[in-house]
């Protein structure tokens, strides 16, 4: 069996790692081994960070209902407690986006929702 070197792909394998943490400070994106370290905890935050998104973007969405049902005169968990009663299923999502975008239906949706809540 022929003798393999690894020239070629270990000088690929180098140049990828190294092109992936362009932007690191200091040896983690010049030297190969502190390069490699840092591409492996890097990518881990990603990992971690892209599911965190999904959190941050949550509170962001209770926060801005929050504030449109307050100038409706009604506390968030009192709007969803009155949705949830009244069978109106809108999502959280959807929910913030008609309190930026569509005050006059978010404001009929919460006049809707209280009148049902108390009926």
């Amino acid at each position: 069996m022929p003798r393999v070197k690894k020239g070629i792909t270990r000088h690929r394998r180098h140049k990828k790692v190294l092109a992936m943490t362009k932007g690191h400070r200091a040896t983690k994106h010049s030297l190969y081994r502190r390069a490699h370290e840092s591409m492996l905890k890097s990518l881990s935050y990603a990992y971690r960070h892209r599911r965190e998104r999904k959190g941050d973007m949550r509170r962001l969405w209770i926060l801005r209902i929050n504030a449109a049902s307050r100038a409706q005169g009604l506390k968030y968990g009192q709007l969803m407690n009155s949705l949830k009663k009244s069978g109106i299923e809108i999502n959280r999502k959807m929910l913030a986006d008609m309190a930026v975008r569509e005050p006059e239906a978010f404001a009929n949706l919460v006049t809707t929702a209280k009148e049902k809540a108390q009926a």
